[in-house]
């Protein structure tokens, strides 16, 4: 019994690991790809006419997402902490039929660790996605913004699911009390 309840939970933990563990190294490496070809505070583009409407920007954040918040990277490295750790406890206690919080769990855990590395590492973090003329963010950032939208649908669905009935309690117009054959006189 307990070898078949500790494989459970290592199979739980396994698809949690897989799936942040995978957005932490694509992160880094886009990061680290980033960091050296691309000059602090320089932009780059494919194509000149693409330039204008997506590019990659070297630059930093000392903040939260999406650069708000600038300068207090170190709150958000102690709650990239807590909210990990609460991560990693939660996550095997979702029924497997809610797949999406379980999914949308482990892209905000590798989002979270993605961003803490750097925080930990260099002090702030690397972003470099610039699109139109919102904020600069990275895979993270992504990953993090992108699990929160699953987890609001995905529990917006579910809120919209229909119950099912309760074959044990009486219709509406029925009163338990009175014997089935007198309830229609």
């Amino acid at each position: 019994m307990w070898s078949y309840d500790l494989k459970n939970y290592l199979r739980e933990y396994l698809t949690l690991f897989i799936i942040a563990g995978t957005i932490v190294a694509l992160d880094q490496w886009t990061k680290t790809l980033v960091r050296t070809h691309v000059p602090f505070g320089q932009a780059w583009s494919p194509f000149e006419w693409l330039a204008p409407y997506a590019r990659i920007v070297h630059w930093h954040n000392a903040g939260a997402a999406f650069g708000m918040l600038q300068g207090l990277g170190d709150v958000f490295t102690v709650l990239a902490i807590v909210v990990s750790i609460a991560i990693i406890y939660y996550y095997p206690k979702v029924p497997r039929e809610n797949w999406y919080i379980k999914l949308a769990l482990a892209l905000q855990l590798g989002g979270a660790l993605g961003n803490l590395v750097d925080r930990l590492t260099r002090g702030v973090v690397t972003d470099f996605i610039s699109v139109g003329n919102f904020p600069v963010w990275n895979v993270a950032d992504a990953c993090i913004s992108i699990g929160v939208a699953i987890l609001i649908v995905g529990m917006w669905l579910q809120e919209r699911k229909p119950k099912p009935s309760d074959e044990t309690s009486p219709p509406e117009n029925v009163n338990p009390s009175v014997p089935e054959e007198l309830q229609g006189e």
